[in-house]
């Protein structure tokens, strides 16, 4: 074997060690140490490489991926870890992990949650890029849904940089949606206002042009994204483009509310 050929094995099994801590990080809700100092020089395609590994093991175990998540839309999030572009992860039906309007999670299946209110959208049709123009995808939207993101870290006290986040399914936790669509014009995406509120309290607030300028650019961004990794979004598939505001954190005994103004408003519990 050649001195590449050695590396890319070694490698090779380090990504898998690392999916593979991550994978037992959700089943015991011990957090890990960030990746970042497990994997010398780790790059964004290792993080990838790493989320991937994961993503084909819930595959493999019978999962069913029902859509994409993206992080890393706002700017100050981008100025806190250092970056320029957004990130993605992936979302698997799983009962525990995905509510509706007044739903109740337990905060025991979670290690540091934290909430982001959001849009969900349902697609329509395939989208695969490159090529995708921010019109193509706001076409490929068939439905809009109030939504609230749970993020969570399998990293402990939630020391990440991008590659951390990045193997660590870009920080995804749960999704909560509303089971009927918002009734809008999709040109009115981004002038949709939000507010967030925990225990009453206003902790966060935005509008859908605080979401790289329009909530569709993102799904812009990984139609295209995913498309130069040869994958597809596919019709009936969930997108979370992205919050409105930071995250805030929530624990057990939280309740939290995602306000669209005259769209109507979204609570979920946390027991």
């Amino acid at each position: 074997m050649t001195d590449r050929q050695n590396f890319d094995t070694e490698r090779s099994q380090q990504h898998q060690q690392l999916a593979d801590a991550l994978l037992a990080a959700y089943r015991t809700k011990q957090p890990i140490q960030p990746l970042r100092e497990q994997l010398s020089e780790m790059t964004v395609e290792d993080a990838y490489a790493i989320q991937q590994l994961q993503e084909q093991k819930l595959l493999a175990d019978g999962g069913t991926l029902i859509g994409r998540k993206i992080g890393l839309t706002s700017l100050a999030m981008q100025k806190a870890l250092g970056v320029d572009s957004p990130d993605f992860g992936f979302m698997f039906d799983d009962d525990r992990f995905i509510g509706h309007e007044d739903a109740h999670f337990n905060s025991k299946d979670f290690i540091q949650p934290k909430i982001e209110p959001e849009f969900a959208f349902v697609l329509k049709k395939d989208l695969t890029g490159p090529g995708v123009t921010l019109a193509d995808a706001v076409d490929a939207i068939d439905t809009v849904h109030m939504a609230i993101e749970i993020i969570d870290s399998r990293v402990a006290d939630w020391n990440i940089k991008l590659v951390d986040t990045v193997a660590d399914n870009a920080s995804y936790g749960a999704i909560a949606w509303s089971e009927q669509a918002l009734k809008l014009d999709k040109d009115d995406l981004p002038i949709v206002q939000c507010t967030l509120t925990v225990d009453g309290e206003v902790v966060g607030s935005g509008t859908g042009a605080d979401v790289m300028g329009h909530p569709a650019g993102p799904l812009q961004w990984l139609a295209n994204t995913l498309g130069e990794r040869g994958v597809p979004l596919k019709a009936g598939q969930v997108v979370l483009p992205g919050s409105f505001c930071a995250a805030a954190v929530v624990e057990a005994g939280s309740t939290a509310t995602a306000d669209y103004g005259d769209l109507g408003s979204f609570t979920i519990h946390f027991d």
